[in-house]
């Protein structure tokens, strides 16, 4: 079963069991996954899939962050729902220790020594962590570990 079609059925389920968050949550995701299909002119595989929840994912973890900043604890309980709704779609997420093992491989792949070779080195890296790590957190292991 693919991506989408896992995301229906969770939509029909979270439909009969009654759960209006989870259900809000998914229809969003779907409709942000037809957007960029209808931006792309093209299907989405799992892969593109992908992406577009670790894009949703980054927005409600900054959103929920913003809130939390601004004492608006009711919206930032809010969005880390629907964080973790989207979550539940998204590869197991690699530990710091497993990130730091792919960049050192990938630092040694491509004879990396110092930041200038940030730009070799990010693009392999994160094609291997796809979905699996967050950017953000791979850029500052590569950074730290050419520096």
């Amino acid at each position: 079963m693919n991506l989408k079609e896992q995301l229906m059925q969770d939509m029909k389920e979270a439909m009969k069991a009654k759960q209006v968050d989870r259900l809000s949550t998914i229809r969003q995701l779907r409709s942000a996954i037809k957007n960029k299909e209808i931006e792309q002119r093209a299907e989405l595989d799992d892969d593109g899939i992908i992406g577009v929840i670790g894009t949703q994912v980054k927005q409600r973890r900054e959103a929920a962050q913003m809130y939390s900043d601004n004492a608006r604890p009711e919206l930032a309980v809010k969005e880390e729902a629907e964080l973790a709704v989207l979550q539940q779609y998204l590869p197991t997420q690699l530990s710091e220790a497993e990130i730091r093992e792919v960049v050192s491989q990938v630092i040694a792949d491509v004879g990396a020594t110092s930041a200038r070779d940030l730009g070799k080195v990010m693009p392999q890296v994160m094609a291997k962590t796809k979905g699996s790590a967050e950017g953000k957190i791979v850029s500052q292991i590569v950074r730290e570990q050419l520096s």
